[in-house]
């Protein structure tokens, strides 16, 4: 690690009071660091915020907390404590009027969809794994060529085109590469030799998890104590503070302007986080950044969502934590049951909190409706699909939230490269979080983002852009002397033979042990082992028991030794090869299995 800097000569100004920004803003005061956030809402946590409405509590989305990264843990755990609860998983898909199991069962799902259906969705499927659409640069083909049209159409298109409202066909594939991970090929192999106890949480696959923590009163609870924890650390935290101008030369940021109930302010500093969306933020930047460069960052999209709360005059209503809806009649994709996740969301056990979640744009039909419309239109479409009767719900609330998800469209890699080109010559502004990286992270992602750009700050020299992928945040082994037994197993098992250097040591081995052998029975003599000797004369021509025999044995049985090592090699080699294929495949089809909790 590079010297660091002595934290007195350093003021981090943080834009944004979400995981990240509130994670760095932290991460400054236990280090002693002068900080300041710029939180343009009046309430902190983002996405990951929890709303009080009438005593009920709901968030935006689900929150699970699992990581592992050893750091977000600790944090999580030393800010709640005992309000970290752990809550058990149970989702089901809403289609056609019936339920399913979620993550998909293949019996579940064939018989809940009828036999003749069945029928159609296997022969799909097996024309999709004979004549597979390729080059995958779709997310469509890559869904399609995995579990075959019929399917996906069921399962796939429809939710996957509410939450992104866009063609399938539309979507990048790199956005499934990048979210529908959490299952390494070593992993899976070293499960097939050793199998790990259920509580070894660095074994466990994320995205298949059954179990989570959970904060006994939302996952707001845990941004608004760090915020407080903050601010009486020596940090400020700063509410509806927009920022409006970034003010630049050459390549440093000076200050920020802001404004503040109607007023503008300068703030200066030394250095700069961000977690604000990259669109935004370029479009701040004074003097104007080059037109290439803005251009890029216009084409950088997001989809934005609502939450309909409505609370229900039923002790039960569904056991799922959350419900994905399938169902194309209805706009609702889905619904979460918020006393499920914990029983202190809702202040009467005998009533239920839903929230209804709509994927939409700022500005399309479904964000400019009212409020009450809103709620009624929630109200109808649970009544549709028979969850409650007409006079179950007692009241509503909505809650927007624009930029929630950054979009993976055709053009979005070429854009965010530009975009990144130009901040990377920026020496004191680091880009943290999922909008201020325009990339689909998870909560922990972004807070370890944050983590990394503090130490930046103090003089390490970490490459925040490295998390979430497969080599940083999946833990994928780089060091052989850090392995244990059990990995060892399982590269000796599944290593590779090089067919060459195993062809010659064996004929050499081969023989060595003919050529000794001959030479010692010339010069000692043993009956019985010369007779079998003599023997191969009848393969090897002009063999004798002489000293240029042994010669002879060493030639023939080096060739043939060589072509024996060499084929068993090949054989070994061409073995594995397939079972790795086909634990690719059982990979693959685990990991897209829970392809909705990706959202």
């Amino acid at each position: 690690m590079a010297s660091m800097t002595r934290p007195n000569d350093k003021k981090v100004i943080v834009i944004g009071g979400g995981p990240a920004g509130l994670t760095a803003a932290f991460r400054l005061c236990k280090l002693g660091v002068e900080s300041v956030i710029l939180e343009k809402d009046d309430v902190v946590g983002g996405i990951s915020r929890t709303v009080h409405s009438d005593g009920y509590r709901f968030d935006l989305g689900g929150h699970r907390f699992f990581t592992k990264v050893k750091a977000v843990e600790d944090m999580w755990r030393n800010i709640l404590g005992d309000d970290l609860l752990r809550c058990s998983r149970i989702s089901r898909i809403y289609y056609d009027g019936k339920f399913f199991n979620y993550p998909l069962r293949p019996l579940n799902a064939l018989l809940g969809l009828g036999f003749w259906n069945s029928i159609l969705i296997l022969k799909s499927y097996l024309g999709a794994q004979l004549f597979p659409d390729i080059p995958e640069d779709r997310f469509e083909q890559w869904v399609v060529n995995r579990f075959g049209k019929r399917l996906y159409s069921i399962f796939f298109k429809h939710y996957t085109e509410k939450v992104w409202g866009m063609p399938c066909g539309e979507i990048s594939a790199e956005w499934a590469a990048q979210r529908i991970k959490g299952l390494s090929l070593f992993s899976a192999l070293k499960d097939a030799l050793v199998r790990n106890s259920p509580n070894d949480k660095k074994n466990v696959v994320k995205t298949l998890i059954g179990e989570f923590d959970y904060p006994r009163k939302g996952p707001g609870m845990m941004w608004e104590t760090v915020a407080d924890v903050v601010n009486k650390s020596g940090g400020q935290v700063h509410m509806k503070s927009e920022v409006q101008k970034i003010v630049w030369n050459k390549s440093r940021v000076d200050a920020l302007e802001i404004a503040v109930n109607g007023q503008k302010e300068m703030i200066k500093g030394t250095d700069f986080i961000s977690s604000m969306a990259i669109r935004d933020l370029i479009q701040c930047f004074e003097p104007g950044v080059p037109v290439e460069v803005s251009t890029a960052a216009e084409k950088l999209k997001y989809r934005d969502f609502l939450t309909v709360a409505l609370i229900v005059n039923k002790r039960d209503v569904f056991p799922d934590n959350w419900i994905y809806i399938h169902d194309p009649g209805v706009k609702v994709g889905r619904i979460q049951n918020y006393k499920n996740w914990s029983p202190d969301m809702v202040p009467d056990p005998d009533k239920s909190c839903l929230g209804l979640e709509y994927f939409c744009s700022e500005g399309d039909n479904l964000w400019e409706m009212s409020d009450q419309d809103l709620v009624d239109l929630g109200k109808e479409e649970l009544i549709a699909m028979g969850f409650i009767d007409g006079s179950d719900v007692e009241s509503g609330a909505v809650v927007r939230m624009p930029k929630a998800y950054p979009v993976y469209d055709s053009q979005y890699r070429e854009a965010l490269r530009t975009v990144r080109e130009f901040i990377s010559d920026i020496e004191n502004l680091q880009l943290v979080g999922r909008n201020g990286m325009h990339r689909y992270n998870n909560q922990d992602h972004s807070m370890l983002t944050a983590m990394l750009a503090v130490e930046n700050i103090l003089g390490a020299n970490h490459d925040v852009w490295s998390v979430n992928t497969d080599d940083e945040y999946h833990e994928m082994i780089s060091n052989r002397d850090d392995l244990n037994t059990s990995d060892r197993a399982v590269i000796k098992v599944f290593a590779r033979i090089d067919k060459l250097g195993f062809a010659t040591s064996s004929g050499t081995v081969s023989g060595l042990f003919i050529f000794l052998a001959t030479l010692w029975l010339v010069l000692s003599g043993n009956g019985a082992t010369t007779q079998a000797l003599q023997l191969l004369n009848q393969y090897f021509i002009g063999y004798t028991l002489t000293v240029r025999g042994s010669f002879i044995a060493l030639g023939y049985t080096f060739i043939w030794g060589f072509l024996f090592g060499w084929l068993y090699a090949y054989l070994h080699n061409l073995f594995i090869a397939f079972y790795i294929f086909q634990v690719k495949r059982k990979l693959e089809l685990i990991s897209f299995r829970d392809f909705l909790d990706h959202f």
